[in-house]
């Protein structure tokens, strides 16, 4: 069964605090290792509601034009949206400050056990998970994108143009975005 929120009418959570962001980035940078975007959607449209399925892929679709990275770049846009400023620096430092204690450790770890087969094996199953965690968030994120036929074929070209053509993504950007702009101020009429 489906717990996604779908319906338009379907209410999303009131406005989150500075705790509530710094704490729900904090978690999310905790728990994602091997990559954060299957469970930032998760976490914001599904458990939290501070966001619609919708609201998420379009502000994915912004972040991953921006550079750096696009759940770090999430989090300055969502706390940006809902608390300014603050909002920013709170989903921000909330998404770094666990996961850069750990990696520091984890990486002081790895210095002394890098040679041992056993942690090669653990790194080859952690990347087999990682993978199948972005195949997921893949899927979640394109099904919004079934109705609009349209917005499909632009997500398509940019997929051929990058991963198939191996194009440069800023030319690939400033070709697609404002094509993408265009066909949805067409069918917000």
């Amino acid at each position: 069964m489906n717990n996604e929120l779908t319906s338009p009418e379907a209410a999303l959570a009131p406005t989150p605090t500075l705790r509530e962001i710094f704490g729900g980035f904090l978690g999310l940078g905790l728990i994602s290792f091997g990559g954060a975007l299957p469970l930032a959607r998760r976490a914001l449209v599904e458990q939290r509601r501070w966001l619609s399925s919708d609201e998420f892929t379009d502000l994915l679709g912004l972040c991953q034009f921006l550079p750096g990275g696009n759940v770090i770049n999430l989090s300055v846009a969502i706390g940006m949206r809902f608390r300014g400023v603050p909002g920013a620096l709170a989903g921000l430092l909330g998404l770094i400050a666990g996961p850069s204690l750990v990696v520091i450790g984890l990486g002081v770890l790895y210095e002394h056990s890098q040679n041992d087969p056993h942690v090669r094996h653990l790194f080859a199953g952690l990347a087999a998970a990682a993978s199948g965690l972005l195949i997921s968030m893949a899927i979640k994120v394109v099904l919004p994108l079934r109705n609009k036929p349209l917005a499909a074929l632009i997500a398509a070209l940019g997929f051929i143009a990058i991963a198939v053509l191996r194009l440069p993504l800023l030319p690939t950007m400033l070709v697609l975005t404002p094509l993408s702009i265009y066909v949805a101020a067409r069918s917000a009429r």
